[in-house]
């Protein structure tokens, strides 16, 4: 077990695999920003499936238990069960991830689940079709989100919704996503408006507060805290009085957790962060390309992360905010 500057452990990790999404989210990959003439990393830029496990086994050694493979929309990653099947193989990694936009999780969801993956997070900003259209801004409908996340709880994946919360974009959807995936049985997770990157508008008027959140939920129905399962956990959790089913709150804004954070982040091009919030990485790509051992790799690893002084949001100011120069969301995979 290694620690950083401030005794954090590392636990877990998040892997992006690709760059490339299909929507358009304002929050995320603004279109005027994104467009046609986007430059995308091309094949050889992306870490190959051999380069990802290796690195995986790597911090896994190092006390990795849980494993995220995001994007972009990390299902149009070619052959991606493939990858998935290989690292569910690796001694020690407990438990394998995936954040997706779902418009593709459907027709893969029992390849994923045969492959290894146990939970899948998917980002839902809306029930409404005009607002969740507004908000992916890319002309996809909602329903057949909703359809992909049955066929996936039919294969037996484990669910969780990830909704944005952007104050006058779609804070009216609160409600009415609180009482759909009540009924269903499904945990949804409430996640303040973040300043990740620098194109996605982001001031604190823009922000829905988990106290904004939680009072809009507690008029309709009464919330009872839940202790965190494990060291690190990042959402605030709470159960509905009159069922199992939870809610939670990502509350990066106004009630920071920089201090228990336990994350690294690879990008799909081999950067290692130590920050969702972070300008730089390191490229640990150059260190497999030119004949790195894995033991040299390791060191450098621990080395980064022993040298980890972390905690943006702690700090956090609208001002700050401005001036900070942050990689975009799309690229270290959120």
């Amino acid at each position: 077990m290694i620690t950083d500057k401030f005794g954090r452990r590392l636990q877990d990790l998040r892997i992006s695999v690709i760059d490339r999404c299909n929507f358009r989210c304002r929050y995320c990959m603004p279109r005027e920003v994104f467009g046609s003439d986007y430059a995308f990393m091309s094949k050889d830029e992306l870490l190959q499936f051999d380069e990802i496990e290796r690195i995986t086994k790597i911090f896994v050694a190092l006390g990795v238990k849980k494993l995220r493979l995001t994007g972009g929309e990390p299902l149009l990653r070619k052959d991606l069960p493939d990858l998935i099947s290989r690292l569910a193989r690796i001694p020690g990694l407990e438990d394998i991830a995936l954040t997706t936009n779902a418009s593709l999780l459907g027709k893969m969801a029992t390849d994923l689940k045969e492959a290894g993956l146990q939970r899948v997070n998917v980002s839902l900003d809306a029930l409404d079709d005009q607002t969740f259209m507004s908000v992916n801004d890319s002309g996809f409908s909602v329903h057949p989100i909703i359809e992909n996340i049955y066929q996936a709880t039919e294969a037996g994946l484990d669910i969780k919704i990830n909704m944005v919360v952007k104050k006058g974009l779609n804070d009216h959807q609160i409600l009415p996503m609180a009482r759909f995936f009540k009924e269903l049985g499904i945990t949804l997770r409430f996640i303040e408006f973040m300043d990740v990157g620098q194109t996605n508008g982001w001031n604190f008027e823009h922000v829905m507060t988990k106290k904004d959140m939680y009072q809009q939920l507690s008029k309709q129905y009464e919330l009872i805290p839940v202790e965190p399962a494990y060291f690190g956990e990042v959402a605030q959790r709470y159960r509905y009085r009159d069922s199992s089913t939870e809610v939670g709150f990502i509350t990066s804004v106004s009630e920071t957790f920089c201090s228990s954070c336990t994350r690294a982040r690879v990008a799909a091009d081999g950067h290692f962060f130590t920050c969702l919030f972070a300008g730089e990485g390191m490229n640990l790509k150059d260190f497999l390309r030119s004949g790195f051992t894995d033991d040299e790799l390791r060191d450098v690893i621990i080395d980064r992360w022993q040298k980890r002084d972390d905690r943006y949001s702690e700090l956090r100011t609208e001002e700050t905010a401005k001036r900070s120069s942050k990689i975009e969301m799309s690229y270290i995979g959120g």
